[in-house]
């Protein structure tokens, strides 16, 4: 791909195909793109953070890379053989409601359940008014916005979300 045909990194990406849905069907992608985040990365590092097996981060690579949500960023000459480093071709994701949300919470639900730290998880139902809740959206959505990846720091999960539960 020529520069002229790279995506804007700059502009959220927006699920638009049937690969791409496919290929955001399964928690383990989703873990892969949170992983790779800001830097790119090898398939063996990827497979060591995730914990799963190179055969296993390959075919979700390529299922990711065939559906145009990750890249070959650079390949070098490592000791006789050649390490590939992927990268995502987005900087931010816009998920639609649906299967696509059910994995990609699946794929945060692992991410937290691996924190040794102490992760901060609030669930909680409140009664707003519609002008209250469009405001609240649009704080959490400024907020999170506004967050700058600080280079060399430790990387943190960030999961905000405001929904209207089922009525029962």
């Amino acid at each position: 791909m020529d520069a002229s045909e790279a995506p804007d990194r700059s502009e959220p990406a927006t699920i638009a195909t049937p690969a791409q849905y496919r290929a955001l069907g399964h928690p383990v992608r989703h873990r892969l793109l949170l992983a790779l985040g800001e830097r790119p990365a090898t398939l063996s590092g990827l497979a060591a953070d995730l914990g799963i097996s190179k055969g296993s981060a390959g075919h979700h690579l390529k299922i990711l890379h065939e559906a145009g949500l990750v890249d070959l960023d650079e390949a070098r000459k490592v000791r006789g053989g050649t390490e590939q480093y992927f990268k995502r071709t987005f900087r931010k994701l816009h998920l639609d409601p649906g299967e696509t949300t059910k994995a990609a919470l699946a794929a945060v639900a692992d991410e937290i359940l691996t924190d040794e730290d102490d992760p901060l998880l609030h669930v909680r139902s409140v009664r707003l008014t519609e002008a209250q809740a469009r405001r609240l959206r649009d704080t959490l959505d400024s907020l999170v916005q506004g967050l700058e990846n600080e280079e060399g720091e430790a990387r943190y999960g960030v999961l905000v979300g405001l929904y209207r539960p089922r009525q029962s």
